[in-house]
């Protein structure tokens, strides 16, 4: 009886040994989470980031996967509302133990998350979080894989020095976003020369530009630079142009140039010009570029637009950053977090990232682009 019951204690151990291996080869999925709008004013905006979070991470899981393990996205729709959005992401950490979330849209969602706390307490990173902001690139836990707002400012107030330009009107949304461009577009006049003969505000997630439209025209500066998102400057533009006004315009990179394209045709929408802070789909020499467009092809997703490049990206670093925090097993939020501080000058393909300096986004690339004959881009 003593031998018999040895066996059964062995058995039973080799049972409980064998147990946590079995469920973790159930459990494999890497959850991922993103709260953004999917409804809303923004909409256009979350959907195409979303598109080309997913375009990317199903790429990944058609090949394997990070080390064998299936990466799971999951969604909610915060519409555009940033409570909503802490909420959502409170909810979403709690039942579904993501390792990272990805791709939250907007300065005001973004600062709220950071104000909350939920980011920190958890130890969960954001990476790609939609904003440029200096509130955002500041925050605990929060990778921001582009330029600045601050430093597209300053890069287009050097080029419109350069060009002997000197009097500049300024249009933004009300709100954190608003209040950091403006912050940015003061500073970059000062250094060069630059004076802000007129600046006008409209209500966050409206389209209500008309008081922008006319404090524009009765300023007549020689160039209008747009703080705005995508609805609102495709109605600044439209209003605008109807009523005569003819200072070139320059746009955020956040401005989605093919819904303009769409909204405005190829006659309406000539001459915008716009920041550019990640690749063009224009830029076939850029190696991520080539990826992302040749992975687009065979994609019929219609979210997938000239923003889905961010949320490409974004994905891609993520990946990046998990394939070694899972070197050692498991990948943890607080492992992820490490591995992404630890990226220096990471080429993602003719598009590096480095996460080094707290405080400063993980790129500083900025360029400027315009639309031409025929909606054809223009460098």
């Amino acid at each position: 009886m003593p031998h018999l019951r040895r066996c059964f204690s062995v058995l039973a151990s080799l049972l409980l040994a064998c147990l946590p291996f079995e469920l973790a080869a159930q459990g494999r999925d890497i959850v991922v989470g993103q709260v953004a709008p999917f409804s809303g004013s923004q909409a256009v905006t979350g959907r195409a980031i979303h598109a080309g979070v997913k375009l990317y991470l199903d790429h990944v899981n058609a090949q394997g996967g990070v080390r064998g393990a299936q990466i799971r996205l999951v969604t909610r729709d915060d519409a555009q509302q940033a409570a909503r959005t802490v909420s959502l992401v409170r909810e979403l950490i709690e039942r579904e133990a993501p390792v990272a979330m990805i791709g939250t849209v907007g300065t005001a969602k973004v600062e709220a998350l950071i104000a909350d706390g939920v980011l920190q307490k958890s130890g969960v990173p954001l990476v790609g979080a939609v904003s440029g902001a200096s509130s955002a690139i500041a925050g605990s836990n929060v990778f921001v894989i582009k330029a600045s707002y601050h430093e597209e400012v300053n890069r287009l107030f050097t080029s419109l020095a350069g060009q002997g330009i000197k009097r500049v009107g300024l249009v933004y949304q009300d709100d954190a976003l608003g209040q950091d461009v403006i912050v940015g577009a003061d500073a970059a006049a000062a250094r060069h020369g630059v004076e802000l003969i007129a600046r006008a505000g409209y209500p966050r997630n409206t389209l209500e530009v008309e008081q922008a439209v006319a404090a524009m025209l009765q300023a007549a500066p020689q160039v209008v630079f747009l703080g705005a998102t995508t609805a609102a400057a495709i109605e600044f533009v439209r209003q605008y142009r109807a009523a005569g006004g003819d200072a070139t315009l320059y746009g955020m990179s956040i401005i989605d140039t093919r819904q303009l394209l769409e909204k405005l045709g190829a006659d309406g929408a000539r001459g915008f010009a716009f920041s550019v802070v990640l690749p063009l789909e224009t830029q076939r020499t850029i190696a991520v570029n080539l990826e992302y467009l040749r992975l687009r092809e065979r994609s019929q997703d219609p979210d997938l637009s000239a923003r889905s490049i961010e949320g490409f990206i974004a994905a891609k670093a993520l990946v990046h950053a998990l394939q070694n925090a899972a070197a050692g097993g498991t990948p943890t939020p607080a492992g992820l977090v490490r591995n992404l501080q630890a990226m220096r000058k990471v080429d993602l393909g003719g598009y590096a990232l480095d996460f080094g300096q707290r405080g400063r986004a993980g790129s500083t690339y900025v360029d400027f682009a315009m639309l031409g004959d025929g909606g054809r881009v223009v460098h």
